[in-house]
């Protein structure tokens, strides 16, 4: 039993300080709001690939490619999309607010936190098949909250410019590069392979203490209900259905904590970014993002020790 507590702490623990530093940060001033909207573009367009990159590439795509792991994770992400759009109409009347209720409980910030998530539990080089999932799951998440955002606010969505989002996202482009070398057996020299490495480390702690920086508490106002629901769903329906099924369907190992990592991390940072954009409710997506990344450590934590206990990694 303690053995089991103690990696699950030392797995959410490093997690939760990064995000304090980041707090600290912003209360002493050493960054401003505008600050930290550029370094999180930063590091989603640098550091980000890298990541990917580096947990794809060399890895043994035959242990990495889990055609069952993969199709459970879409089939996952479709089905809370599916059931959350009933729900949402039914509970919240405002169009406005719709799009961005369905997308906070349905997108997960699977990159920031759960992939670290998983490094901690496995080590660096034991994640591959945490980040083919994300290679798949990352486009169909920017797919659904383009459709469901356009719809929502009485458009139609536009097949050319969804399609040209997915193919250039940053993140899809690192996961293609490392594909391209796996499949090659191409080896980069030394020193790139050393600025990879090192860039990649780099988004892992920047993204959270970058997270950490954003967090406001100071703007809940109208959307106290909807946040709840929101981040009920998200933090503790969402993983408590589907997780369970996941066990019952056996799935085990890296290939268990690759959908804790997936199906328990708070709501994406980007579904903030897509809302205001996309004329949605962005207080609300913000409220989102804060609320649910602050719970997460908690709910996180919880959730592995419990698996963790009945023996599924």
């Amino acid at each position: 039993m303690l053995s089991n507590f103690l990696v699950c702490v030392w797995a959410v623990l490093p997690l939760f300080i990064l995000m304090l530093i980041g707090a600290a940060v912003k209360w002493k001033g050493l960054l401003t709001a505008e600050e930290v909207s550029r370094l999180n573009h930063m590091i989603f367009i640098v550091c980000y690939p890298c990541m990917m990159f580096e947990n794809l590439y060399g890895a043994d795509l035959a242990q990495a490619f889990n055609l069952r792991l993969i199709l459970f994770g879409v089939g996952s992400v479709l089905a809370v999309c599916a059931v959350s759009i009933p729900i949402v109409m039914k509970l919240e009347p405002s169009q406005r607010s719709r799009g961005a209720m369905i997308q906070a409980i349905y997108r997960s910030n699977f990159i920031i936190m759960g992939l670290p998530m998983a490094i901690n539990v496995y080590g660096r080089g034991n994640v591959a098949v945490t980040a083919v999932l994300i290679a798949v799951v990352v486009p169909l998440y920017n797919v659904l909250a383009v459709v469901i955002l356009e719809v929502f606010r009485g458009g139609k969505p536009d097949v050319k410019t969804v399609a040209k989002g997915v193919v250039t996202n940053p993140i899809i482009l690192g996961a293609i590069a490392g594909l391209f070398f796996v499949f090659t057996g191409i080896r980069l020299p030394a020193a790139i392979e050393t600025v990879i490495g090192d860039l990649s480390v780099t988004a892992t702690t920047m993204a959270l203490v970058v997270l950490g920086a954003s967090f406001s508490f100071q703007s809940l106002g109208r959307c106290r209900r909807n946040l709840v629901i929101c981040v009920t769903g998200r933090l503790i329906v969402v993983p408590g259905i589907f997780l369970t099924v996941a066990a019952a369907a056996g799935f085990r190992g890296v290939a268990f904590v690759s959908l804790v990592s997936m199906l328990a991390a708070p709501t994406a940072i980007s579904s903030y970014t897509m809302a205001e954009s996309m004329g949605s409710d962005g207080e609300l997506a913000g409220n989102c993002v804060i609320f649910s990344s602050a719970f997460s450590c908690l709910t996180l934590f919880l959730w592995l020790f419990l698996f963790r206990n009945l023996g599924m990694f």
